[in-house]
């Protein structure tokens, strides 16, 4: 294979996904995507321990077959918090081809793409699953996700007014807080947990967690709760009981049920069964099961990720680009 094959090939770094993309749009795309069959996805993850947390490579590929295929390639370090260069946590590669003779077409910084499909991912669960007009939102953890969550959220309920902030460290709590800027939204940092989840609306949740943080006794009716972090089966940001209050939605079961801590472990206790999931997003965009029944259901849904989030959202892109 010589150089000139991959002449025309498209590489497209953080800046210019950032220009091309929006949270409205973007969420309207996946929304429609998920109206098709899921794509062929595989995932493959290798770890190695390491302090303060194991690192992790995970391998995502997906195939909409006829249309395009596409891997990402992941690091997640957690270590990298506390080096002086300031690295992410998490770093990707995607790489995008065509669907009907395996042309490379593009190649995607994969550590921008992922807040872009992982919020929209969550904000679709929003639009489907949260009150119509929520006014508040609290947002449990600031990491690289959160800042993307809270505009994601806006994006598809605009009526969001109060915005507040928990972390374990409250100083990043804080810095985030005062580095967003969301027209007519007041945005803060918060101390007390369980305090800002009995008020909130709408909560989401994007923590490395190992044990609980939201209990279930803490949930009132016609909150909405999006589960972002605890990606592995040891991680956990839900107690049972929250669980067993709420209407259960997955994006995917099968990089949730049996990937992730927050269903895993109430599924093992016994506390719910797998029926207990309604529904995931293909069955929600498709209305082949129901989301919000009453104003006074509490709802859930468990971001698990999967590649063909990262396909989706690979192809807006080069729709957005005319490309491939």
């Amino acid at each position: 294979m010589t150089d000139d094959s991959f002449m025309g090939l498209r590489f497209v770094g953080q800046a210019e996904m950032d220009e091309l993309l929006d949270f409205a749009s973007l969420v309207e795309a996946l929304e429609e995507a998920h109206k098709t069959p899921i794509a062929e996805v595989g995932r493959i993850v290798q770890e190695q321990v390491a302090e303060p947390g194991p690192n992790h490579f995970l391998s995502l590929p997906a195939w909409d077959p006829g249309r395009h295929l596409g891997i990402k390639l992941v690091t997640s370090f957690p270590g990298n918090e506390a080096r002086p260069e300031g690295l992410p946590t998490v770093q990707a590669l995607y790489v995008l081809f065509e669907g009907t003779c395996g042309r490379p077409v593009a190649i995607l910084d994969g550590t921008a793409l992922t807040p872009w499909k992982t919020a929209a991912d969550s904000a679709l669960g929003v639009k489907l699953l949260a009150p119509s007009e929520p006014e508040s939102l609290l947002m449990v953890g600031a990491g690289v996700m959160a800042d993307a969550l809270i505009r994601a959220h806006k994006a598809v309920r605009p009526s969001l007014v109060k915005v507040r902030i928990w972390n374990r460290t409250a100083a990043k709590a804080s810095a985030l807080a005062e580095s967003l800027m969301l027209d007519g939204v007041e945005i803060a940092q918060t101390d007390d947990l369980e305090a800002a989840v009995r008020e909130a609306d709408v909560i989401s949740c994007a923590t490395g967690s190992r044990a609980p943080l939201i209990e279930g006794d803490w949930l009132r009716p016609g909150q909405h709760i999006d589960l972002v972090g605890g990606f592995m089966p040891e991680m956990r940001e839900v107690d049972d009981g929250v669980c067993k209050r709420a209407r259960l939605f997955v994006d995917t079961r099968r990089f949730t049920v049996e990937e992730c801590g927050d269903l895993m472990a109430p599924l093992a206790s016994g506390a719910i069964t797998e029926a207990d999931v309604l529904g995931n997003l293909f069955e929600l965009c498709q209305s082949k099961v129901v989301g919000r029944t009453a104003d006074q259901d509490i709802t859930l849904m468990k971001n698990g990720g999967g590649a063909h989030l990262d396909l989706m959202t690979a192809q807006h892109i080069a729709a957005r680009l005319g490309i491939g």
